[in-house]
C-alpha cells in the first residue's frame, strides 16, 4: 500500500513543476473553465506559481504519508494528512480573498 501512496505522488510532482514555470494554467480546476474574458482579468502567471507551490506540499504531503506506511509510524501518518488538509484550507483562503491573482486593470 505505501508504495501505491508513493506512486501517486508522481503525478504530483509533474504538474507541480509545470505549474512553478507559470504555465499549465489547463491544471487548475476552476481557472480552467472561466470564459476568455473571465481568464484575462487575472494574473496567470502568478497563480500557475503559487499553485504549483502549493502542489509541492502535497505531493511531500504524500510522501510522508506513504514513508509512514513503510516504517510503521503513526506519527508520520498524522503530520502528513494534517499537513495535507492545512496546506488545501491555506490554498482556498488564500487563493480567494482579496482579489490577489486579479490583474489591476484600471
Amino acid at each position: 500500500m505505501g508504495l501505491a501512496i508513493l506512486i501517486t505522488s508522481i503525478p504530483f510532482i509533474i504538474f507541480a513543476s509545470i505549474l512553478s514555470k507559470g504555465k499549465g494554467a489547463w491544471i487548475i480546476a476552476g481557472y480552467n473553465t472561466m470564459s476568455d474574458s473571465e481568464k484575462a482579468q487575472y494574473d496567470e502567471v502568478a497563480l500557475c506559481k503559487f499553485m504549483g507551490k502549493i502542489m509541492y506540499g502535497v505531493s511531500l504531503s504524500i510522501i510522508v504519508i506513504a514513508l509512514s506506511e513503510f516504517i510503521n509510524n503513526q506519527i508520520l501518518l498524522i503530520v502528513g494528512i494534517v499537513s495535507m488538509i492545512a496546506l488545501i484550507v491555506f490554498a482556498l483562503v488564500y487563493s480567494n480573498t482579496k482579489d490577489r491573482f486579479k490583474k489591476n486593470i484600471n
